[in-house]
């Protein structure tokens, strides 16, 4: 589960990508008003390893790490 904060009313996206860079998931592609939100993962069929999220809340762009462990 990922969390995060919109602080005014923008574009949300949070896309997870594995180490290679390819584009694995697309959890969040719309308009989101401010508050706190959260996304779920289902990573079914994915393997153990590292991966990165990228989330960009209109001029806010984070990209964390984070491990999948089975």
């Amino acid at each position: 589960e990922i969390s995060y904060s919109v602080f005014r009313g923008s574009y949300v996206s949070l896309i997870i990508y594995d180490m290679l860079g390819r584009e694995v998931a697309n959890l969040i592609h719309e308009s989101k008003q401010p508050g706190e939100y959260s996304a779920t993962w289902k990573a079914d069929g994915e393997p153990s390893g590292v991966y990165f999220y990228r989330l960009v809340a209109g001029d806010n762009v984070t990209t964390k790490k984070m491990v999948l462990m089975r």
